[in-house]
């Protein structure tokens, strides 16, 4: 099936939103309409995104539902916090819409949830944007098909529930004790001036943020891994900012459940993910790095088991940028159109 759509992109000068202009520009059916800022209305996008040079003398409007109305499609990538409320102009302003949120205020199906770890007004929950992810016999790219509201995962959440969700699912792995602890790329903080993310600081450097049961993500990880049948998961969740542009690498350990065989262990990855056209588990030996991923809607992962420790080793890379952000939502609106699920996107990493 072939459907050209228009996209408005909020938040369009953003690290989120300039990928996803780059990865809506090689969709065949997708179409640009208008681009808004908050800050930089008025500028051209090509003062902040040069790289996007088809877009580069577009002109900046003012984020507000009547610059967005009227659109097949309104991707907003907005800081946490701000998309919930443009989301409900829209729904008045703009009823025919598909909404795709590349921000938090969607993901969690918990109030609790959100007032712990983001606080402000609860938006309520849209229909999850990770098709790969394990529910049961089934995954959830069913429950896309024809869908008007996506939430985008966050990017760390995609990185560590693909990595560990296949364990869980088949019972190789307890729920109870995961730990996961991540590299990770400097877009992932976003655009923001920030004493910590300058050069100066991060050349050389490896430091360790949110630390201790407190970063913003772990609701939405345990969401995932009680989809795929953790009755009672428990995580340590450690991400670790690196001098790299982007890339996220999940290190994930679980403790074996007695009586599995590597064998056992290996299979439960393999049938998960076969055929499945972006998450690739390697070939035994093989681990996966960021570079293999970059530019790429791909995560690739590798699992074996510390014999001594007694624990499962599950390793993914993915750009955090595409299959953590801009991939992910332009994989989940293809479902949610009708189209093709691969449309528009590549499996081709840059490298070196």
């Amino acid at each position: 099936m072939r459907m050209t759509f228009s996209v408005a992109v909020a938040g369009a000068t953003g690290y989120a939103g300039g990928e996803l202009l780059r990865v809506l520009l090689a969709h065949p059916e997708a179409r640009i309409g208008a681009l808004t800022a908050h800050s930089n209305v008025g500028d051209t996008l090509g003062w902040h995104h040069p790289h996007l040079l088809p877009l580069a003398d577009q002109t900046l409007l003012d984020t507000t539902a009547e610059n967005l109305a009227g659109h097949d499609v309104i991707a907003l990538a907005l800081p946490h916090g701000a998309s919930g409320a443009i989301a409900a102009e829209l729904a008045a302003a703009s009823p025919g819409s598909v909404l795709i949120d590349l921000g938090a205020d969607h993901r969690l199906e918990s109030a609790e949830d959100w007032d712990e770890f983001y606080g402000g007004e609860y938006q309520g929950a849209w229909t999850y944007g990770m098709p790969e992810l394990l529910i049961g016999s089934s995954k959830q790219r069913e429950n896309l098909p024809g869908v008007t509201r996506i939430a985008v995962p966050g990017c760390n959440v995609t990185a560590v529930t693909l990595a560990l969700a296949p364990g869980i699912a088949a019972g190789v792995i307890d729920p109870a004790d995961l730990v996961a602890v991540l590299a990770n790329g400097l877009s992932g903080a976003g655009k923001g001036t920030k004493p910590h993310l300058m050069a100066s600081e991060i050349l050389g450097a490896a430091s360790p943020y949110s630390v201790a049961g407190v970063h913003r993500h772990i609701p939405e990880i345990k969401q995932n891994l009680r989809k795929a049948g953790g009755a009672d998961v428990t995580i340590s969740f450690t991400p670790t900012l690196v001098p790299m542009s982007r890339g996220i690498l999940a290190t994930c350990t679980a403790r074996l459940t007695p009586g599995t065989t590597d064998s056992q262990v290996r299979d439960a990855w393999q049938q998960a993910y076969d055929g499945e056209p972006f998450v690739h588990l390697l070939p035994e030996g093989q681990w996966p790095s960021t570079a293999m991923t970059l530019g790429a809607n791909t995560a690739l992962i590798q699992v074996a088991v510390d014999e001594a420790a007694g624990r499962v080793v599950a390793i993914c890379a993915i750009d955090n940028l595409v299959k953590g952000t801009a991939g992910a939502a332009v994989q989940s609106l293809n479902l949610a159109l009708g189209l093709p699920e691969t449309m528009g996107l590549t499996t081709i990493g840059v490298a070196p």
